[in-house]
């Protein structure tokens, strides 16, 4: 099979052998055709030489029309979806009726009156629009700062409930654990709201009392129908750290629930791109990032790695606004580093993975 410079390929080859980046990365496989953007990606990743098949008829002409309209397609209806998501959709109106009900149970204080069944009837209307939630792009209709809990309760839930299908965790387990998610905070609710919503940093004894919500959470729940001890554990458990630096046990490793360690992920993530009243939502790809770090020692490393490996699993195609401002498209993610994708914007190639300075600050319709 020839070996031809990567800089004359043309739309329509065939790799016949696994297309490798100078770091040692796979960029295409074998068998794959080329599209024209696939020839930009090339270029962008200074490829030499590329061994393809040594006709480039028609039937290779086919492929490559049949393969950019599936693209097209594919792009077309991630951007559809993303629309409808943004605008108006039943899983917004779920999540609505979610975030009111977790209100009024915060509100309520003591376990006794916790309406537990109307909890979960509204959690399995909610999941079942799962289909339509995607963690990066999803963002409620409004986010008022006092709502803050309530929002990050119910992202956790359907997060969490993700988490766990990525993972393969069993079927049995997946709405308690996202009932792990949408009570991991319910201890807050015995907590001085003053505390919680203070745009001052806290003294040592505010930071105590704010951290005792783990154990006011398992108290509140101790007594609950309907939900299993896994679900009671991650209240108290999911500020827990597998190298024992968390609190209030300083348990570690095995010792941490399995619920509590996915529902930490969710937690750090939702609280991060979540927009206070003293701090802007952060960038969903640098919070990414930043649970990269913390999986070494603090997190779960496979709950870590599932998460940020599924929740980047983008088209191509898909369209986003860099932390510059530009608007471009990601056209190539190395799966080795997903936050880092390569963008187009306006007719040139950023590679993230050189240009350290700039992120992804959200992808857009």
């Amino acid at each position: 099979m020839p070996s031809v410079l990567a800089g004359e390929v043309k739309a329509g080859s065939k790799i016949t052998k696994d297309v490798i980046t100078p770091l040692g990365g796979i960029l295409f496989t074998k068998g794959k055709i080329l599209l024209p953007r696939d020839l930009e990606i090339l270029e962008a990743f200074l490829v030499g030489q590329v061994e393809i098949e040594g006709v480039q008829g028609e039937a290779n002409s086919d492929a490559v029309k049949k393969n950019a309209k599936q693209t097209a397609l594919k792009a077309g209806a991630i951007i559809n979806e993303s629309m409808l998501i943004k605008n108006n959709s039943p899983l917004h109106d779920e999540y609505e009726k979610m975030i009111g009900l977790i209100r009024t149970s915060y509100r309520s204080v003591t376990a006794a009156s916790l309406p537990i069944f109307e909890l979960r009837s509204q959690l399995e209307l909610l999941i079942s629009h799962l289909k339509d939630y995607h963690v990066l792009k999803f963002s409620p209709r409004t986010l008022k700062d006092e709502d803050y809990n309530y929002h990050n309760a119910v992202l956790s839930a359907l997060t969490s409930y993700k988490i766990a299908q990525w993972c393969g965790y069993p079927q049995k387990d997946w709405m308690q654990i996202a009932f792990a998610g949408l009570l991991h905070d319910i201890g807050n609710a015995k907590v001085d709201s003053s505390l919680l919503h203070k745009p001052e940093s806290l003294n040592s004894a505010e930071i105590e009392e704010v951290r005792r919500h783990t154990t006011y959470g398992y108290q509140l729940l101790r007594n609950v129908t309907a939900i299993n001890e896994g679900v009671r554990l991650t209240a108290l458990q999911h500020h827990e750290k597998v190298d024992g630096s968390g609190y209030p046990l300083k348990l570690e490793g095995s010792q941490i629930h399995f619920y509590a360690k996915v529902v930490a992920v969710a937690d750090i993530f939702h609280a991060m791109t979540l927009e206070r009243a003293y701090r802007k939502a952060q960038s969903p790809y640098l919070v990414l990032e930043q649970i990269m770090t913390e999986s070494f020692g603090k997190l779960d490393p496979v709950v870590v790695q599932t998460f940020i490996q599924k929740s980047t699993d983008l088209f191509n195609g898909t369209r986003i606004r860099l932390s510059d401002g530009r608007h471009g498209e990601i056209i190539f993610t190395d799966r080795a580093n997903p936050t880092r994708p390569m963008i187009k914007v306006e007719g040139t190639i950023v590679n993230l993975m050189l240009e350290r300075d700039l992120y992804i600050q959200e992808i857009i319709a």
